[in-house]
């Protein structure tokens, strides 16, 4: 990954492009989603870590844009809320993101993948899973581990993060927000980490950047629709791209 630019043929390079959009697209819609919308599709055509790296500027621009949607405060207001989870998140990616060139990554997409799947579906039969109060700092802690356990080492943390926030009734402009400040941060400590690791060079990094364009453009295009719909429209289209991506983690995780 010496001279990655130089060396995608330009076929690939539009391909990537238009992956980026339709990531960029969803995350505009429902607020998340582009991480494991670039991965799945970039890495088909590219190499593992050439996609890790490249969708690491995106999520942090597109995730910034997110949080600050409804402005500073609101977004600093929702990071104080959950700052516990934010924490355990943003460690666990740091500490995992090492892990990347290491460790075989099939047991974790599977892992991953059935409970989201499992619960997403469920939620969308009428079966409402909730959290009680009492019990919501238990389960920030576990599913903010699992969560940047795997958001280091696939850069995929969405899923979790998404199932938790349904689980406790975030009202959808409050749940967009709380995403974009968890997924932001998260993506900032993922950019340090993997220039630590190796994977965020020069020479990815300016493939990353050439992936700003498409994704914003994606993005902008996401809010559109995002604004038409209301709470039940939105957590159902939450809940079905929830399961999609629940299928897909599992897909990788079958097929290596």
């Amino acid at each position: 990954m010496e001279n990655i630019l130089a060396d995608i043929p330009l076929w690939v390079l539009l391909i990537a492009c238009l992956i980026t959009v339709i990531a960029g697209f969803v995350k505009g819609a429902i607020g998340f989603a582009m991480p494991m919308i670039m991965i799945s599709g970039l890495a088909s055509v590219l190499s593992a870590e050439a996609a890790l790296a490249a969708l690491i500027l995106p999520t942090v621009m597109t995730n910034a844009a997110q949080a600050l949607r409804q402005g500073l405060h609101e977004a600093l207001q929702s990071a104080w809320r959950f700052r516990l989870y934010l924490g355990i998140v943003l460690v666990c990616i740091m500490g995992s993101a090492q892990l990347v060139t290491l460790m075989p990554q099939n047991a974790m997409f599977l892992m991953i993948g059935i409970p989201v799947l499992l619960f997403s579906i469920t939620q969308i039969l009428g079966w409402h899973l909730s959290i009680k109060k009492e019990h919501r700092k238990r389960a920030e802690v576990i599913i903010g581990c699992v969560a940047g356990f795997t958001g280091g080492l696939s850069g995929i943390w969405g899923p979790p993060t998404v199932a938790y926030l349904t689980a406790i009734g975030t009202e959808k402009q409050e749940q967009i927000r709380v995403q974009g400040v968890i997924y932001g941060a998260g993506a900032v400590v993922l950019l340090l980490a993997h220039i630590k690791s190796g994977v965020f060079t020069v020479s990815t990094g300016s493939f990353s950047a050439l992936m700003l364009a498409p994704a914003l453009l994606g993005m902008l295009l996401g809010m559109r629709v995002q604004d038409r719909l209301d709470q039940a429209k939105f957590k159902k289209a939450t809940l079905i791209v929830l399961a999609i991506a629940g299928l897909n983690l599992i897909r990788r995780g079958v097929s290596g």
